[in-house]
């Protein structure tokens, strides 16, 4: 009998086992839905935003209906959505698997897992058991949850030396409230005294129109922006009942003197790029105001700096060049040739008066035009810079007579030297022997005529006709015709000779496309070797030696005479630079060279 003892113990203890076993899997089974069922109810009511509704699904409705209606409100949300799980129940408890959807503002999205607890009773059989953590397992009992939006620090514009030129700034919007400045007396009297004000800044301001259109609308209605300085400035005389002034965020120059023209339409294109996507976090908050934990944080993310291929350095030894005087327009235009960078677009005062000519303006290229008609000779084999050509004082083709300056003659001579001293009948001549469309064709190979589409920048490079009339074709050989082009075409045009004799293509914000529209032509490889002798040539004798002490310098003079004057022009290269400058009615081309000769002064050492 003793020995049976231990035998029976350890089958009373399997048995126990067993039958704990057996209890645990019906705890765990989901054969009783009430507490599932309660739960889903409680999670549908709340999902529609009926807080009450949810509320009395609980066994706490008053701390219920403020809990749940403080998370919705906390997170601004615009819709949650919950889904029920695996269930544990332990006699008249119950654990429910709880998986919430938040939608909130700008069509986020926050999903976690939580646990809701559901109770039974003999009354109101299952019900939730309202605890915080029903909302979210880290909420605590005095706890609220809150969204917080984190902007991420706008993109600035840098130049290609590394330098920022536009940044995150505030300006300061004026606006007006027609129905505040009638309160406090008159429309027409707040609006008379604000032109007033802002007139000098913005002289398009219309007091009947915007009396129409302000008291038409609801809210205020947009007058304009200020920066911060006009706006301290005029902070008191702008004290006027109805206006009304906010501060908003958007690029601003850091050097309102940097390039403005160019920089005005570069913030046309990218401002709507710099904002980078907006971050936002949920956190609980304690009673005291205090954040005690992150739920969820999707970090803000920057937008990537914009990059111009304008050079600080290059911008500013053109801009410091063409503000020498006051006294003429003055536009320089400067490219890298081997990128198509566009460098700089320099103008003075009395240029910008006129709008952006640097890049716009058309004008007669006068002599460095002659680049073109060489190129185009070379191309067809007329000529080479030895082939000897005459060069009197003037030349008769057709009805037409053509006159050097004062009428020098330098007889017969190279070709090389004919450009070089500029002599206008040589290259009359040779136009007057050329086809049609063959000053056309050779134009449109450097650069004029073609139309770029270029993100940030309005240009014109020029234009050249297919010309049958045989006087037409020998003025335009000479740049006094119907040929035009803007200080951007004539510095394209340097850009190719330099280019090894392609074009090209020109840009302004970095990693967005240039498109070009019109004729594409090329010039045979030959042409650009023969024409550069012949620029450097203008340099070391010709009629641009005050340059010469710049290096090696390439380059064409020209003076395009106009009834009343002349313009002064000169174009070139000087290694991976080109450029053209352009002086309105500034006579001898020496003017244009002078301009020039600042410039490379003015660039640090290594340009």
């Amino acid at each position: 009998m003793e020995q049976r003892r231990p035998r029976l113990a350890a089958l009373a203890a399997v048995l126990i086992s067993a039958a704990l076993t057996l209890g645990l899997v019906t705890a765990c089974s989901e054969t009783d839905n009430g507490p599932r069922d309660a739960v889903d109810a409680f999670l549908t009511a709340f999902g529609t935003g009926d807080f009450d509704a949810a509320a009395a699904l609980t066994d706490n409705p008053s701390a219920a209906g403020a809990g749940l209606r403080s998370a919705w409100d906390g997170l601004a949300a615009t819709g949650v959505s919950g889904r029920s799980g695996r269930t544990t129940i332990d006699q008249d408890t119950a654990e429910v698997a709880v998986t919430y959807r938040w939608d909130l503002p700008r069509s986020r999205n926050w999903e976690y897992g939580a646990t809701v607890k559901a109770i039974r009773s003999d009354a109101d059989g299952w019900r939730v058991r309202w605890s915080s953590t029903d909302i979210n397992p880290k909420l605590g009992a005095d706890q609220r949850l809150s969204l917080r939006i984190t902007e991420p620090p706008r993109a600035q514009v840098n130049e290609s030396d590394g330098s920022a030129v536009m940044v995150d700034g505030t300006v300061i919007g004026i606006a007006f409230d027609a129905e505040a400045a009638a309160a406090a007396g008159s429309v027409i009297d707040s609006l008379n005294r604000l032109v007033t004000v802002l007139g000098p800044i913005q002289p398009d301001l219309d007091v009947q129109r915007i009396a129409e259109e302000s008291t038409a609308s609801d809210g205020t209605y947009p007058i304009t922006r200020l920066s911060e300085a006009e706006f301290d400035r005029l902070r008191d005389q702008l004290a006027i009942p109805g206006v009304v002034h906010n501060e908003q965020v958007e690029l601003v120059t850091k050097n309102p003197n940097f390039a403005p023209a160019l920089l005005s339409g570069v913030k046309q294109v990218v401002e709507s790029e710099v904002d980078g996507r907006v971050g936002w976090k949920v956190v609980t908050v304690n009673p005291n105001g205090l954040d005690a934990d992150v739920l969820v944080d999707n970090a803000a993310e920057p937008a990537p700096a914009i990059t111009l291929s304008l050079s600080r350095s290059v911008q500013n030894a053109a801009q410091r060049a063409v503000n020498a005087t006051n006294a003429f327009q003055i536009a320089m235009v400067v490219i890298q040739p081997s990128t198509g960078k566009i460098l700089a677009v320099a103008q003075n005062p009395a240029a910008d008066r006129q709008g952006p000519i640097a890049t716009t303006g058309l004008y007669p290229p006068g002599s460095t035009f002659k680049m073109v008609t060489s190129a185009a000779a070379f191309n067809r084999d007329m000529a080479t810079p030895d082939t000897i050509v005459g060069c009197p004082g003037e030349i008769t083709i057709g009805p037409r007579t053509i006159p050097n300056y004062d009428n020098f003659s330098l007889g017969a001579v190279t070709l090389q030297r004919a450009f070089a001293q500029s002599c206008n009948t040589t290259f009359a001549k040779l136009a007057s022997e050329m086809g049609p469309s063959d000053l056309a064709h050779a134009a449109t190979a450097m650069g004029l005529g073609q139309t770029y589409d270029i993100p940030g920048l309005t240009t014109a490079t020029g234009s050249v006709p297919i010309e049958s009339d045989l006087v037409a074709r020998t003025e335009d050989g000479f740049g006094q015709g119907k040929d035009l082009a803007s200080p951007f075409g004539m510095a394209l045009v340097a850009a190719t000779v330099a280019n090894n004799g392609k074009l090209p293509v020109p840009q302004l914000i970095l990693g967005r496309e240039t498109k070009i529209e019109g004729p594409t032509t090329t010039l045979e490889p030959n042409v650009v070797g023969e024409l550069r002798p012949m620029m450097r040539e203008v340099v070391t004798t010709g009629t641009a030696t005050r340059i010469a002490g710049q290096g090696e310098v390439y380059g064409k003079t020209g003076e395009a005479e106009f009834d009343g004057g002349s313009h002064a022009w000169f174009a070139g290269y000087r290694g991976d630079l080109a450029f053209a400058t352009l002086v309105v009615r500034g006579g001898s081309s020496d003017n244009a060279v002078g301009v020039t000769n600042d410039f490379l002064n003015f660039l640090p050492a290594g340009f």
